[in-house]
């Protein structure tokens, strides 16, 4: 082994590298249990076999990601980047469908999914981007660039669609608010959160509303946004000091045209672009009622699969629903559920606590770098761990759409798998050369 290898091995972060291989072996057991392999684990045919094949898979290239030195990434991310994008143009032709999204290429009995590998993509070139020539991140220009860098890819996914991980794409928010975008770019985004759960809300409505009758409630909401933003408008205009009452009555009408711009088209995309059972599933989340009583079965039963765990659970490969398959997709985006009803409310708490450990974790190790590049990659990595994270247990629980996304380093699937070994393997190599100056 060289001397570089033996620093490299030095420097490596175990911990980081520790708990997510405990995350893969626990998520293995758990996808034994929830299909009902347990006898039969080491049948390469099944889906607990296929999973140690990817996993040692996985070992074997996350070795190959810490050998090769940190700066060829750093040079080859817009390779990464260009060959991604292709490799979504291509899927979006020649891709086969799975449930219902043509975003998968068929190997044999294996799928190769290029969305997993797009995230790392992103998050290499994002790095790039924002890194070189010492880029005034503040220049309007800049800002533009960097949202298409994100957009690309996002966009070509939810033409597949997989609106799942294009959602998991807005986690980059968070990187550019850590590399300078201002803090009033988070309050608008959770105005525009409050306006959809409105526009939501009162486009499913079948109410009758003063002056413009039934089924109208869409309509109703815009125009008291617009009687409202206007007198809001007026009486801060008002209150302002003269000569910056032009500005704050630009901002105002600007604020107040772009969220209905935003209100309409949501309300506009609910109706004509998303399917039936999509729409379904978001009015089941925010309880309203729906003609299909098994709109909700999924939740219905995830919930009552994590409810009956109690505190301690039913013991490993005894949940009467994870072995009898009441919950769909339970070893994929249901799979916690199997860790609440088999491991009960304990064990549910200890592996959200893993997951937030790593998290964590990460955003250490890029508070510590000397490097710009992998300060903003790290931070990537964490946000797209986070928005994972969040998106698949709020989903289980109830509190976020019925949407198909992995649990990171737990859930079945060899392209999850992968993308997330590329992700964290690159960031633990840049971090193991955080004493010498990345370019």
């Amino acid at each position: 082994m060289s001397s570089r290898s033996l620093n490299v091995t030095a420097r490596l972060d175990w911990t980081t590298l520790l708990t997510v291989g405990f995350l893969v072996v626990l998520g293995w057991l758990n996808i034994v249990s929830a299909t009902a392999e347990a006898e039969v684990v080491w049948d390469m045919g099944g889906k607990a076999g296929k999973q140690l094949i990817w996993m040692g898979v996985c070992a074997v290239l996350m070795v190959g990601l810490l050998v090769v030195e940190g700066v060829f990434y750093i040079r080859t991310s817009v390779v990464h980047y260009v060959a991604v994008l292709l490799l979504l143009m291509a899927v979006l032709v020649v891709g086969k469908k799975v449930g219902g999204a043509r975003s998968w290429f068929g190997v044999g009995s294996f799928g190769i999914q290029p969305s997993e590998f797009a995230k790392t993509a992103t998050a290499l070139i994002l790095a790039w981007f924002l890194s070189r020539d010492g880029r005034p991140w503040r220049s309007f220009k800049t800002r533009l660039q960097t949202l298409a860098l994100i957009a690309a890819p996002a966009g070509l996914i939810l033409l597949q669609p997989d609106a799942g991980t294009v959602l998991v794409f807005g986690g980059f928010i968070f990187v550019l608010y850590r590399e300078g975008l201002s803090g009033n770019v988070l309050l608008v985004g959770m105005g525009m959160l409050v306006l959809a759960v409105l526009t939501i809300l009162l486009g499913a409505s079948e109410s009758w509303y003063p002056f413009l009758g039934n089924n109208s409630g869409f309509w109703w909401f815009l125009l008291s946004l617009v009687l409202l933003g206007t007198l809001t408008v007026l009486l801060v205009r008002a209150a302002t000091l003269p000569r910056r009452r032009k500005v704050v009555s630009r901002w105002g009408v600007a604020l107040l045209l772009g969220g209905m711009a935003f209100s309409t088209s949501l309300h506009l995309g609910m109706e004509q672009v998303l399917k039936k059972h999509q729409r379904e599933r978001i009015h089941v989340l925010f309880g309203i009622d729906v003609d299909n009583p098994d709109a909700d079965y999924n939740i219905r039963h995830a919930k009552a699969a994590i409810g009956s765990g109690g505190w301690t659970g039913k013991g490993w490969a005894q949940g009467p629903m994870t072995a009898y398959g009441f919950v769909p997709e339970q070893e994929t985006d249901f799979i916690f559920c199997t860790v609440g009803e088999e491991w009960g409310f304990l064990g549910s708490a200890g592996v959200v606590g893993l997951f937030l450990f790593l998290i964590l974790r990460v955003l250490h190790l890029a508070e510590r770098q000397r490097s710009q590049f992998t300060r903003v990659y790290a931070y990537s990595v964490a946000s797209i761990l986070f928005m994972h994270f969040l998106v698949n247990v709020g989903m289980v629980i109830g509190l976020a759409p019925v949407i198909g996304i992995p649990l990171p380093f737990f859930s079945y699937g060899g392209s999850s798998l992968m993308g997330f070994t590329l992700l964290l393997g690159i960031l633990l190599r840049l971090d193991a050369e955080r004493f010498a100056i990345l370019r």
